[in-house]
Formats: C-alpha cells, structure tokens, sequence
C-alpha cells in the first residue's frame, strides 16, 4: 500500500517509519522541511517527501497521488501554551481538505485517552480533532493512547529526570493521579495493526498498558527498576504554575510542554475498554518491562527519536532552512582556525560535541550559561542530545538545534535557541588545507544585543580559543 506519513520526523513518526517500510509499504514522507527528515542515504532512496505545512493555505498541486492510508500524527503542544488547540485545529481543517481532494481511504489519528469529564485543555483539542477528521471523507481509525513510555518520549525522560537527580522529592497533588502508560513498542504495534481493518474503520479506541498505577508509583516503579534511593512527600499547596516551574527547572522539557503536561496530569487516563487488544491479538508488555526496554535502547545508543528533536519544541518562528545559510551584514563574529593533523578524529570530535561530553573547554561555564538560560525562561542545558555520537539536521543538542550536520562536508552549522538579544551561529568547518575553522556569529537586535556581545568578549576569549584547541587536539 501507499502510505502518508505525515509528523514523519516527529517521536513517532522516525518509530513508525521503519516498520512501514519492512512491510514493504510504499512511505510519503510529509515534512514541513524536509532538510530536517534525519533519514540515511539507503532509507531515504526507499521513501518519497511531500513538504507541507498544514497551518498554511492550502495548495494541491504538489499533493501525492494514490494514497491509500494517512497517519495523522500531528500536534503542537510543546510550541504554545495559549494557542495550541487553535493551531491544532487549523491543521486537522486543512489535512481534511488534502486527504478529500487525494481520496484517501483510511486515516489513523493517535490521540490520547479521554475518558474523564474533567478534561484538560490538551485533551479537548485532541477530542476537537478527532471531530474534525470524522467530518472528512475517509474512514477514520482512532487510537487513544496513555502516557507513552519509551527512549525519548517525553513522559519517560521527564520521570527519568527526576528520579535520577531528585533523591528525595516534595511534589504536588496532581502525582496521585491514575494513569494507565504503555510501552512505545506496543504503540507501534496498535497503529500498524489497524491498517485496513474494516472492523477498525470508523471506531475509536483506547490503547493503554496492563497497569493501572499513579505518578508517584510510576517514578517508584523507575527508581526500583534502576536500584536508586528515591523519597517522595505529596502536599497540597503547590498550584499549576509552581508545578509547572517545578517541572521546568528540574527536568529537560520546555516551560510551554511543561505548562501542558501539568494540565493534563491532573486527569486520570484510564482505558475504559481492550477491545482492540482482542480483534489485534496483541498483549501489551508491563510499565517495568517498558522502562527496561528502554535503557537497552538507551545503553547501546540506539535511540531513534526524542520528543525534544521534534520541531515544535523548537525556538523557530520562522522556516527551519531560512537560518542555514549564515549572515554578514550587521553581524559581530569570532572567528578561529587550527592546522590539524588528524581530520577524521576531528570529525568524530565535533561531532560528539555537547550532552556528557561538554564543549571541551569550561564547561562549568556553560552550565551556568544554561542556568542562567533556564533564569530567563529558555532552554537550558539539560536536553542534552539523542546519541552521544550521532547528529541529524534539526537535532537539539543543549542550548544549540543541528542546522545543517554533513559529515561528508565536514561541516557542522548550530544555532542558537537560548534566551539572547538577536541571533546566534556556531560553526565548524574543516577545509581542504586541513584547517579547522571555529565561527561564532551573532546578529544583534539593537543595542541590548550589542552590549550582550561585548560584555561577554572576556568569556569569549577563553571558551572558544581552548575549545577550538581542544577539539584539534583530544583523543
């Protein structure tokens, strides 16, 4: 069958595809930028992309033709704390009008459980989509999944923060809540195994684990499973803000998922039925069961996707490809080289740059600079990166997002989403005379920027000169 894949570089999108494609599915990548799709050279011969941004006007004279199946695998929870249902259902509007126009038979919305009265505002723009896609031609498939435990899903990292850095926790109310997690595996499994089942057209269904257990017990569960001391106090006096404040400074996420994810918490997510399970044949694997599975993943670094590559956590307001190509006019730079002897351990350096490795020179530095960072509402250092050795264009890596990762090239281009004045480039560029090239670019907004750049110029002198020798030079 011909598939569209839309949210293909997204957590579950770069799960998802694999499986399509060892099924021997024919895959249409839909990207709003498709020089962010992160694919190899062998997987990315094997799919087609359709670039598209469904907030956007809609135009059918690039659509695909002859799909069979769509996933609609999209949301925007971690890109607005105001506006996201709104966006949301911009979307699912538009997605209705190509699939109409492409004739598609079957679409698969992944959602998340709604089964309480009380729901937050995340869960009603997923049930206004749902809405939204049954009003469209094709017969819709829905799946409404729990908390989605796997390497790199948010929930995961979240509790994997803070059981990890959090012996002893005073936290709020909303960890009392029940909810029902289920394995990233047995997602994949659910949304393969719907694909064309008359049974499943027109039907909505919930997906959850075999355990139904709260937030405390869930990150007890995590600190059992990994032999650390954990204590945990529960008051009542911490309202949503300082829960999302909480949840902020001490895990990786954004203060905007933050802010989402502390609604919804205060739901139970519960499956009120295993229908699907039964017509699917599927057993799902135990929330420990899941939590080891994904430090197999975790500990060989073969994790896929991370919720925190997704665009929509991003820091961009404008198109990803538009910051590539690096400015001069109006710009202060730093700009450094080095004679190196050994470009392919260079390479291998730059390229494991940031996450536990550090930046080579100061780290201390840099940490107070994502402390700080953090102070000011932005990133931090603590997203860290995917894998410790590999990079994809669009990939977060600490304060940074991968703008253009060509190993081949031997460039590396990033740019900067902490909380500063204007604009911010770092670049590494290895050329044919075997000089490394080490440029810092920044395009001040007024003069805020500009004496941002000058005050930190003692800074910069330290940091980028012993980073750049550094980086010539370690083993």
């Amino acid at each position: 069958m011909k598939i569209l894949l839309t949210g293909a570089n997204g957590y579950i999108g770069k799960r998802l595809l694999p499986e399509l494609l060892r099924q021997g599915h024919e895959v249409v990548c839909c990207v709003r930028d498709k020089t962010r799709l992160g694919l190899d050279a062998t997987t990315l011969n094997r799919v087609s992309t359709w670039e598209v941004d469904f907030l956007d006007d809609v135009d059918f004279k690039k659509c695909p033709e002859g799909i069979d199946i769509s996933y609609f695998l999209i949301h925007s929870m971690s890109s607005s704390t105001s506006s996201f249902d709104k966006m949301e259902a911009i979307a699912a509007k538009n997605f209705n009008k190509y699939s109409n126009h492409m004739n598609i038979k079957q679409v698969i919305y992944l959602s998340g459980i709604v089964n309480d009265p009380n729901l937050s505002k995340h869960m009603l723009s997923r049930n206004n989509v749902e809405k939204i896609l049954s009003s469209g031609v094709p017969k819709l498939t829905v799946l409404k999944a729990g908390i989605i435990v796997g390497s790199g899903s948010s929930s995961f990292e979240i509790i994997r923060d803070l059981c990890e850095k959090l012996p002893l926790m005073i936290t709020p109310k909303w960890v009392l809540t029940k909810t029902q997690p289920i394995a990233i595996r047995d997602v994949i499994q659910f949304l393969i195994g719907v694909q064309n089942k008359k049974e499943c057209f027109n039907e909505s269904f919930d997906i959850g684990g075999p355990n139904v257990i709260t937030y405390k017990q869930m990150m007890q569960l995590y600190a059992k499973t990994r032999q650390i001391k954990l204590a945990i106090w529960t008051i009542p006096v911490m309202t949503p803000k300082l829960s999302s404040y909480w949840l902020y400074f001490v895990t990786s996420t954004s203060y905007k998922l933050a802010m989402n994810l502390v609604d919804s918490m205060k739901v139970e997510v519960i499956c009120s039925d295993n229908r699907l399970q039964k017509i699917l044949n599927i057993k799902t694997i135990s929330y420990v069961d899941a939590i080891k599975l994904a430090f197999e993943k975790i500990e060989q670094n073969l994790v896929i996707s991370s919720w925190k590559d997704s665009l929509s956590s991003s820091e961009f307001k404008n198109n990803f490809s538009n910051y590539i190509q690096v400015p001069n006019f109006g710009c202060l730079k730093d700009s450094k080289k080095i004679k190196i002897t050994d470009s392919e351990q260079v390479i291998e350096n730059i390229w494991s740059i940031g996450g536990d490795k550090g930046w080579y020179y100061g780290n201390w530095m840099w940490k107070l600079r994502g402390f700080i960072d953090k102070l000011f509402g932005g990133v931090g250092l603590r997203r860290g990166r995917t894998s410790p050795t590999h990079l994809d264009n669009g990939d977060s890596l600490d304060f940074w997002r991968v703008l253009l990762a060509d190993k081949e090239g031997k460039r590396l281009l990033l740019f900067a989403e902490m909380r500063v004045p204007g604009e911010a480039w770092l670049e590494f560029r290895i050329d044919e005379n075997n000089i490394l090239h080490q440029i810092a670019t920044f395009r001040p907004k007024g003069i805020l920027g500009r004496v941002y750049w000058y005050s930190m110029i003692p800074f910069h002198f330290f940091i980028f000169d012993g980073m750049i020798k550094n980086i010539a030079n370690s083993k």
